[in-house]
């Protein structure tokens, strides 16, 4: 069926694919976070803890709000780890345990990849004139961006 909400139907999918990169992004660093919650350890490991919970719970619900708008624009969201492997600019975790420090170095670069992820969409949708598309960009841009200044605060 025609999706008639009053974005040309090249701006749609230019839209939609640059949020599913902000997706697979958010997806790809929700897992890392969770990782890093169950198996932090040392002396920063309570403060660590709930700093990573409280993290990629906003991602659950951040991954759903995302996937949500591609499917308003009219396009299926990507929802595989190989669809995400392959859009994803996030690193994974991989299948070492890093130390607690070497976890918010990962963590701090991957809110930085998602908030230029974000900022790549929200000029897309500035472009297109989509303000819905525009205002989810910036909610996860102000999430990310303050996200990572807090991380790095921890490495100072």
């Amino acid at each position: 069926m025609d999706v008639a909400i009053g974005i040309k139907t090249e701006d749609r999918q230019a839209l939609a694919e640059g949020l599913s990169k902000l997706l697979a992004d958010s997806y790809t660093l929700y897992l890392k976070t969770h990782n890093y919650h169950w198996n932090v350890t040392g002396p920063m490991f309570q403060t660590l803890h709930l700093m990573f919970e409280t993290q990629y719970n906003e991602l659950a619900l951040a991954v759903d709000l995302v996937a949500e708008r591609i499917r308003a624009l009219g396009h299926p969201a990507p929802g595989s780890y190989g669809a995400f492997g392959r859009l994803s600019s996030v690193s994974d975790a991989g299948d070492e345990t890093p130390e607690a420090t070497a976890m918010i170095r990962s963590l701090l670069e991957g809110h930085e990849t998602v908030a230029r992820t974000a900022r790549d969409v929200l000029a897309t949708a500035e472009k297109a004139g989509d303000d819905v598309t525009a205002d989810v960009a910036t909610q996860r841009l102000t999430v990310h961006e303050k996200t990572a200044w807090m991380l790095r605060s921890l490495l100072e």
